[in-house]
């Protein structure tokens, strides 16, 4: 009894620890889940309960005690993996963009802060100092007014109101000099000087503040339903707004994302001002993919180039990768561990640093490669100007970094073919090149089949090779979007995200993302049925 009761302290112990532990959790990402919520980030937010919610139910129930263990790794999974895939699907099918990253909410209320300076005419200010305070005396003609001693804080994060008071006389001092003003701008910019009959003022100039008013006023006032116009249609949308600085009706276009203008026919007119909101397009990006010419034509070009670059890449580096790990296998080879350590280099180096190194020497007026190719053949080659110099630029750069790989992979294979096979094969007077296409070659295939696939789709999306070499250069002519002679579909969806002329368009970047996915998806579970098959 007395060893069981001097137990007992530290398992209560451990579980109030535990309990405060997943309190502290849970409120904490509540907080989090709320301060998303609130800032319009619904799908964070939708995340972060679910995998805080499943992740307490795992820890506290005895039903899932088992599957404590592989939480953590299936929570990774769905936040790194499956949570982006779902988001990007998401966003392919919006109007995402630069110009659109914005909820509706959010730009009706920009829209209803705009405000305009009216007509009443500039008021001529004076900056005194009270102590520690300073005092702002306005002037319109012969009419004076005072905030009286405030205090100027250029720390605050909105706008300050100051009611105004008639004031009979100026002061006999004179004014602070403009120096004061201008150490004291961000906090005369802050503030809102209210006159007695309610005009609201704002700094205007170094001297000068002057009335505002809002830009846009709600179309339907208080209790009307719609809005008739001159051609005999009615607008009913509560969203419309009325541009009190020229009469005009503003109202959201759910079809574009955008607030426009009304002619006298009552037509949408204009692009639409900026910024603009986000709305479901459903199908579109992908219907400019397969329709649009300025965008197909340079995606299915871009689309057979990166195929046959992924494909050349495994076969390049294979090829050579294959016939070297035989030669630094080959036994009457002297100082092959020095040879093998040569060959690895490639591998060991930074990829990075190895093509801006090529970027160097491919370079056509000062690179070594083309200084010599002049000094021999009296030629200069425009590596980064002509297509087809481009690509083939870009294969024997990425043969040069690929080729290691392939060779480490190769030589551990070889040592697992018999000796016996080769003895037997030279009985029957075969050479080295016919052992190496008869037996080397067929059995290294089946196992590397997997690892080739592997590679192929490594190579389908290397974005870094084409970033740093080319950057996808030269430019496809014709193309309506950022694309490429030697871009990849990846480089090309960047392009199109980051680089995009007008407001980088991040639903179509994202849809042909979403294309991208399938057909590296579709290798990944032909790699499966490969490595399956094998298996068995």
């Amino acid at each position: 009894m007395g060893l069981s009761a001097s137990k007992q302290p530290p398992a209560k112990l451990s579980i109030w620890l535990k309990v405060l532990l997943i309190a502290l959790v849970v409120v904490l990402n509540g907080y989090a889940i709320i301060a998303m919520y609130a800032n319009g980030e619904f799908a964070f937010a939708l995340l972060t309960l679910v995998i805080v919610a499943s992740g307490v139910y795992v820890f506290t129930s005895k039903k899932t005690y088992a599957h404590r263990y592989i939480f953590p790794g299936i929570a990774g999974m769905v936040v790194f993996i499956i949570f982006p895939l779902v988001y990007t699907i998401g966003i392919s099918f919006t109007n995402y963009s630069a110009t659109n990253l914005l909820t509706f909410n959010q730009v009706l209320q920009q829209f209803e802060s705009k405000t305009y300076t009216d007509d009443s005419g500039a008021f001529k200010f004076g900056l005194y100092q009270r102590g520690e305070d300073f005092e702002i005396i306005v002037e319109q003609g012969e009419l004076l007014y005072s905030t009286g001693p405030i205090e100027l804080d250029s720390q605050s994060a909105v706008s300050i109101a100051h009611e105004l008071s008639v004031l009979n006389a100026k002061p006999s001092e004179k004014p602070l000099a403009i120096k004061a003003v201008i150490q004291n701008k961000d906090a005369l910019d802050k503030l809102i000087l209210v006159t007695p009959n309610e005009q609201e003022l704002v700094r205007k100039g170094l001297r000068e503040f002057a009335g505002i008013k809002p830009l846009f006023t709600p179309l339907l006032q208080d209790g009307q339903s719609s809005y008739s116009l001159p051609n005999g249609e009615t607008i009913t949308s509560e969203f419309a707004k009325l541009n009190v600085k020229d009469g005009r009706i503003l109202i959201p276009n759910m079809e574009t994302g955008y607030f426009q203008y009304l002619d006298d026919q009552g037509e949408l007119t204009g692009r639409g001002l900026k910024p603009g909101f986000t709305v479901g397009v459903g199908w579109e990006h992908f219907k400019r993919v397969l329709t649009d010419e300025g965008i197909k034509q340079p995606f299915v070009q871009i689309f057979v180039w990166t195929v046959i670059f992924a494909t050349c890449a495994v076969v390049f580096t294979l090829a050579i990768g294959m016939l070297l790990a035989c030669l630094v296998q080959w036994e009457e080879l002297k100082g092959r561990a020095i040879y093998r350590v040569l060959l690895i280099l490639p591998y060991a180096v930074p990829a990075f640093i190895s093509i801006l190194v090529f970027k160097g020497l491919f370079n056509q007026n000062f690179g070594e490669i083309n200084m010599i190719l002049g000094n021999l053949f009296g030629i200069s080659p425009a590596w980064f100007t002509d297509p087809v110099l481009a690509k083939s630029m870009i294969l024997i750069v990425n043969t040069w970094l690929g080729y290691p790989y392939m060779m480490i992979l190769c030589m551990g294979m070889l040592k697992s073919i018999p000796d016996d096979l080769y003895e037997a094969s030279a009985m029957d007077g075969a050479g080295p090149i016919t052992n190496f296409f008869n037996i080397t070659v067929p059995l290294l295939m089946k196992p590397l089949a997997p690892l080739l696939i592997a590679s192929f789709a490594f190579n389908f999306n290397n974005f870094v090779l084409i970033d740093l070499l080319t950057g996808g250069l030269p430019d496809i002519i014709g193309a309506s979007t950022p694309a490429g002679e030697t871009d990849l579909l990846v480089s090309y969806t960047y392009r199109i995200a980051f680089q995009g002329d007008g407001g980088n368009n991040y639903g179509l970047a994202s849809a042909i993302a979403t294309l991208i996915f399938l057909v590296v998806g579709a290798l990944a579970l032909l790699n499966l049925r490969i490595m399956k098959k094998n298996a068995n």
